[in-house]
């Protein structure tokens, strides 16, 4: 074991189940925690695909001070899913947005996995209580959204379907704890989850002032990088509106501002994503943020500030 791995001996064996942009990034962080990953997808490119990926987060996983020496000498591929699963104490699937699918993923799974590993999906549309009716155990299964990418961002939203055991939700947190990831449990399952509701309804006003021309898709960025980006990334919507409320806290800030902030939510769009709007949001993207080419630079870059504010963020001393 790594003399930097701080991940429990429960934990040791972690089977990815489909490589795409999510698996393999789920891949390289459980790899550089020292755990023994085993990716099964059926491309059969895979393995090269993952090894190039593996590179480039490397520089990535090296900023967040994670020992990535020989990082994919604990990796190693099996085609079938069935041998992919047999010894793994932790089974992380990521295959397509499929439900039929899913569910017949997991099928082979339960058939073939330990009975103590913990299953956990990286879907981030389908209810974890929908892909368990395929499982004679549903108790087994839950929802392990990462925030994308799963080796760079901390949040993980676990979602329990009706059935998960309150053991396997435990179980679930422990894990991600030991990867360091911030796990929080969702208390009711809902569609889409937190993270992307509330991303949803924020771009869902974007969309609508960027259509209505009150800004471009680049003005509107630097006004949330340059305001409420900023700010919840150190205190979250409820926080900051009880630090707005002053000495009264929150139920000042309800008492002067609420029913003129709740005014302001009869007037927010509704946009539509037709032909017009897509073409506009195409346009502006090109004319902002440059050639598709230019993505990897913009990712490196996005990285870069993302570990920083994450480093500056970590220094700060508690205050709770």
């Amino acid at each position: 074991m790594s003399e930097n791995n701080t991940t429990p001996d429960q934990f040791r064996r972690v089977t990815i189940v489909g490589a795409g942009t999510i698996g393999y990034s789920w891949a390289g962080l459980f790899l550089a925690h020292g755990l023994d990953v085993t990716v099964s997808d059926p491309d059969p490119d895979v393995e090269a695909k993952v090894n190039k990926a593996m590179a480039e987060l490397t520089p990535a996983l090296d900023a967040l001070g994670l020992p990535t020496q020989q990082l994919t000498k604990r990796l190693r591929f099996v085609t079938d899913l069935e041998d992919a699963v047999a010894d793994a104490d932790v089974v992380q699937e990521n295959g397509p947005e499929r439900l039929e699918l899913k569910q017949q993923i997991w099928g082979v799974i339960e058939d073939s996995a330990p009975d103590h590993a913990l299953f956990a999906t990286s879907t981030s549309t389908i209810p974890a209580t929908d892909i368990a009716t395929a499982l004679r155990q549903p108790e087994r299964l839950l929802v392990g959204h990462p925030f994308n990418p799963p080796h760079l961002v901390p949040l993980v939203e676990i979602a329990p379907g009706e059935k998960t055991s309150a053991e396997t939700i435990e179980l679930a947190r422990a894990f991600y704890t030991s990867v360091g990831k911030r796990p929080q449990v969702l208390r009711r399952e809902v569609p889409g989850f937190v993270a992307n509701r509330l991303q949803s309804a924020l771009f869902r006003e974007a969309i609508h002032l960027v259509s209505e021309g009150v800004v471009t898709e680049q003005e509107l960025d630097e006004v949330v990088t340059s305001s409420i980006g900023m700010r919840w990334a150190v205190a979250g919507p409820f926080r900051t509106f009880h630090l707005g409320g002053g000495a009264g806290g929150l139920p000042a800030f309800l008492d002067h501002l609420g029913k003129a902030l709740e005014a302001q939510w009869r007037v927010l769009g509704t946009p539509s994503l037709d032909e017009p709007t897509t073409a506009l949001l195409r346009e502006q993207a090109a004319r902002d943020f440059g050639p598709l080419s230019d993505i990897p630079a913009l990712e490196t870059r996005r990285d870069r500030a993302q570990i920083a504010l994450m480093k500056a963020l970590a220094e700060l001393p508690a205050t709770d």
